[in-house]
């Protein structure tokens, strides 16, 4: 029996999983969409590996963007942890940074993710400097641990004031609570984030501990899963920085899989994106649920050192900077009490889903929208839930909710939800571009996920954007995106020094010993994985700012080690990266280097595009009809076409619609889309 040679990336969303299977050994490809089972993912995950149609002993790898961690989170249904911390240091969850949910006012609530009783003091003192004062007692950690235990807490964290500058007391406490805790949920801020700034290191590992035991029992379920399914494929788990762990680092690190999903479908759209040209990207990835923005710029994603799942629900890791609203294909639309029209953020979901859906609802959603102004063909639904979509459903909830309540009629109350969503969508674009200093017009949109090629040509207009990029399989986007991410290993220790000299500086061999034990351990975590990796490449970069700045800026070492760095190469990178982020230096300031962040990739195999180009075809042959559109306060006759017939060079001049499994693009009546070389759309305005 030949050797396992299938790969299939998996992209778990609240309404569909896409699944995008890839064969190394042949170059086949499949995709796949099926209904999103919200209860537990792990049903709609299997039912999707199931219509691969490999037999599970062909899987080499499963690849998989799991929402588990995120929507615990966000549901806040989360396993009950405990935290042990400092005396002294038990509220700091709650004081986070004096912030309001409510910029005016002083109403708002917050609870923390580990309530008041579940959070105990311990006599111990680590001082700034890495000096222990006083030295934990680990007579003290057991008993708190058996308090915490009688509570009922499943997890535990430890987090002591200053551990990131001297982890001695945590590593203690670690080993107590190991003696008599029952199960490895045990989380420990110098583990997590020895960094410093007390409260984003606490909300992390509180963070992490409450969700290990939801994630590792998901994580586990889903191997025995597979492993009962005749597979021994490889389960690897992609993080928020778009890099892949194993199922054993995800365990012990779930907070690193907030936002894996979106994150796996910017790499997939950077991969494209690189490979059509294409430098300058803002992604788009429009869902049953949510639409997710990202900015490329100069071929490269954004990375945020930090993101707030929640008002208070701070997750400082390495992740790639999106921006999320609730403007999704189920989003569902209606009066708010003012009277005005609104779209999400509550969606429909998987089940009952949009009106048009058949099961209940009559509630309208920008799906419901698309479908009754002949965007969508009913007879050809995505993702497989249906044979077919009910049209006359779907217009009377628009008419009911939307439509009668304005004074219009059903056509133009479908249009005026998807203006509303657009202009939503439109927001989002420009909170990613223009209020950070990009300019639109050096950026195409690449719109993907079920939804998003049904809204380019509407965003290109708001937004100014320059053109579209739509993948040739938009829909399953993200899932490939799981396929083709390297591996990757975040570390970062505090430095807190000034860039001198003299006593109290940067000590430049401390900073290459720091260096190479994060490359070294990196390396190992590569090692141990067993993942087949074409070579690894280690990135390190330094936050730095001006002394008695709060923010700081990322400045990376080019040479990705220590070797050949001075004083006078960090200043210079920094003036650079200063100048580039805020236009100009500030003179006769001293400058500070507070941490140092390491990155070590393991490049995996990356999947040509061109294996999945069209071949052959004629744009005659792919024509299948015409239907009528509504555009714009007037009907429009359309071409409609399959667009995985097209051929490589065809151009289709809107008003067209091109239909394929697991998405519809639809190209307005003064643009035009063209068929790259691998299959991509780019549509541009027409002259």
């Amino acid at each position: 029996m030949s050797a396992p040679s299938v790969v299939v990336g998996v992209d778990v969303g609240g309404t569909f999983t896409d699944l995008f299977f890839y064969d190394e050994a042949t170059g086949q490809f499949v995709t796949r969409k099926v209904p999103s089972t919200r209860g537990d993912q792990s049903v709609g995950f299997l039912d999707g590996i199931a219509a691969g149609g490999y037999p599970a002993a062909r899987l080499a790898a499963v690849v998989h963007g799991t929402t588990v961690g995120t929507n615990a989170l966000l549901e806040r249904k989360t396993a009950k942890a405990g935290i042990i911390t400092t005396t002294g240091f038990a509220d700091v969850l709650e004081m986070r940074r004096r912030d309001r949910r409510q910029t005016w006012g002083l109403w708002g609530e917050f609870v923390p993710v580990v309530p008041r009783d579940l959070r105990v003091e311990a006599a111990e003192r680590t001082l700034a400097d890495g000096t222990v004062r006083t030295r934990v007692d680990p007579a003290e950690i057991k008993q708190a641990g058996r308090l915490l235990l009688e509570r009922g807490a499943e997890a535990v964290a430890v987090f002591f004031i200053n551990a990131y500058a001297n982890a001695e007391n945590e590593q203690a406490a670690l080993a107590a609570l190991r003696e008599i805790w029952p199960n490895s949920y045990v989380s420990a801020s110098s583990e997590i984030l020895p960094e410093i700034r007390e409260f984003e290191r606490a909300s992390t590992t509180a963070l992490n501990a409450a969700l290990q035991p939801v994630v590792a029992s998901y994580l586990a379920a889903l191997d025995r899963r597979l492993a009962s399914a005749g597979s021994r494929a490889q389960l690897l788990i992609v993080q928020s920085n778009g890099g892949v762990m194993s199922v054993d680092t995800a365990k012990r690190l779930p907070v690193r899989t907030a936002l894996s999903g979106p994150a796996a479908g910017v790499m997939a759209a950077a991969h494209i994106a690189d490979a059509a040209g294409f430098t300058n990207v803002i992604t788009g990835d429009m869902g049953g649920t949510s639409f997710d923005v990202a900015l490329i710029a100069g071929g490269r994603s954004v990375l945020a050192a930090q993101t707030t799942i929640d008002f208070g629900l701070v997750v400082r890791t390495p992740m790639i900077e999106i921006t999320t609203i609730g403007a999704g294909g189920g989003s569902i639309a209606g009066l708010d009490r003012g009277g005005l029209l609104q779209v999400g953020p509550e969606s429909a979901g998987a089940d009952p889903g949009p009106a048009c859906y058949g099961l209940g609802s009559r509630r309208p959603t920008v799906t419901d929208a698309n479908l009754v102004l002949g965007r969508i063909n009913a007879e050809r639904p995505i993702g497989g839930k249906l044979a077919r979509l009910d049209v006359e459903a779907a217009k009377a909830a628009v008419a009911d909710a939307v439509g009668k309540r304005l004074g219009l009629d059903t056509m133009s109350a479908a249009e005026a939800i998807l203006r509303v969503a657009n202009s939503r969508m439109a927001g989002a674009i420009r909170l990613v571009s223009i209020e950070r200093g990009h300019d639109p017009k050096r950026f195409a949109l690449m719109p993907f996920g079920g939804a998003g090629a049904l809204h380019a040509g509407a965003l290109i207009k708001e937004v100014g954007l320059a053109s579209a990029l739509v993948p040739l399989y938009p829909g399953v986007t993200s899932a490939l995106g799981c396929v083709i991410a390297d591996m990757r290993h975040d570390f970062v220790r505090t430095i807190n020094r000034p860039l001198v000299a003299e006593p109290g500086g940067v000590d430049l061999a401390t900073l290459g010993r720091a260096i190479g034990d994060a490359a070294r351990d990196g390396r190992n975590l590569l090692e141990k994985s067993g993942v087949r990796l074409e070579a690894i490449d280690t990135q390190v970069e330094l936050d730095m700012s001006y002394v008695g700045q709060t923010h700081t800026v990322a400045v990376p070492l080019p040479a990705g080690t220590a070797a050949g760095v001075t004083l006078d190469s960090i200043r210079t990178a920094f003036e650079a990266a200063y100048r580039q982020a805020f236009g100009r230096l500030l003179d006769n300031i001293a400058m500070r280097v507070l941490t140092l962040r390491v990155a070590v990739i393991g490049r995996r195999p990356k999947l040509d595009l061109a294996a999945i180009r069209p071949r052959g075809g004629s744009l005659e042959a792919a024509l299948t009809g015409e239907r009528p559109v509504w555009f714009d306060g007037r009907v429009h006759r359309a071409r409609i076409y399959n667009r995985l017939d097209l051929p490589v060079g065809a151009v289709v001049a809107g008003p067209a619609i091109l239909e394929q499994p697991d998405a519809t693009t639809w190209v307005e009546p003064d643009l035009a889309a063209t068929v790259d070389r691998f299959g991509n759309l780019v549509i541009n305005r027409t002259p």
